[in-house]
């Protein structure tokens, strides 16, 4: 008796280590398969940070990093996607943003399509956001490895930051755009990253995350950095000094005005955006 026991558990052992091993197999291939589309720039970089190159089938055409996104089918622009394109993909999961993109997004849904809206506005939510895209894609365990790594390059910023006294933390306006002069005000990430960075948002106060701002408003503020987040081939001080009342600004007059940090690092709510991190806080105090 005891023997025939034995066998008959052995024999269901082999049965569930069968079963999970075909679960497995069959797990791995749905998820080989799955087809996803973004149509934003800052989930593309998500998806193709977690690994998820084979599985990209379709990318907005203002997505262009990595430079693999070339090699993906071109679903129209950011505001004004091609529905057809996106009907004839048949994609299991489409990744999206929000303002621009709400009324796609409510078309979309409309279609009965699977949709995963990332509109992340402070550091928390943008890493909130790598958390449900690796959950929805199966890369649980790459989108935590992401962030963890995302959280250590704002732990390191945040350890020199800490060495800086407040009244010695640099003033900081960050351009936009010129024509009409744009700037990053309170709630928006532009301004946490500032913040992080140890810099002092002169427009912090401004309760708009982006907004108009008067160039007089920026001479009476007197940064002590200027940040353009649009790189130019001229100088960035000859792109200011012609400004009326602006050679007196400290900034200009220090030779502290910069151009040279790839836009796409601090506007972009994705994974570089620590990179930007970094360069914000070398612009403030490590030139």
């Amino acid at each position: 008796m005891p023997d025939r026991v034995f066998c008959y558990r052995v024999y269901c052992m082999k049965k569930i280590i069968v079963s999970i091993i075909f679960l497995s197999i069959i797990w791995a291939k749905a998820e080989a398969a799955a087809k996803y589309i973004s149509l934003a720039p800052s989930t593309t970089e998500i998806l193709f940070a977690l690994g998820l190159d084979k599985n990209i089938i379709g990318v907005s055409s203002y997505c262009n990093y990595p430079l693999l996104t070339k090699n993906k089918a071109k679903v129209g622009d950011f505001s004004h996607p091609n529905i057809e394109t996106i009907i004839s993909l048949k994609p299991d999961y489409i990744f999206c943003t929000g303002l621009e993109q709400a009324p796609v997004v409510e078309e979309l849904r409309r279609l009965g399509f699977n949709l995963y809206v990332a509109y992340p506005k402070t550091m928390e939510e943008l890493l909130k956001s790598i958390k449900d895209i690796g959950s929805i894609t199966h890369k649980d365990k790459e989108a935590l490895a992401l962030i963890k790594n995302m959280e250590d390059d704002i732990e390191e910023i945040s350890v020199k930051v800490r060495l800086i006294p407040q009244e010695k933390r640099v003033k900081v306006f960050v351009e936009i755009w010129h024509e009409p002069l744009m700037t990053a005000g309170a709630g928006s990430i532009i301004d946490e990253l500032i913040i992080l960075a140890g810099g002092i948002n002169v427009a912090h106060d401004v309760p708009r995350p982006y907004c108009y701002f008067s160039a007089e408003k920026v001479i009476s503020l007197n940064p002590g950095c200027i940040i353009m987040a649009y790189m130019d081939k001229e100088s960035p001080l000859k792109l200011v000094e012609g400004r009326f009342g602006w050679k007196n600004i400290e900034a200009v007059r220090n030779k502290r005005v910069f151009n040279d940090i790839d836009p796409d690092t601090l506007l972009r709510p994705g994974p570089r955006i620590t990179q930007g991190l970094r360069e914000l806080y070398k612009r403030f105090y490590s030139q």
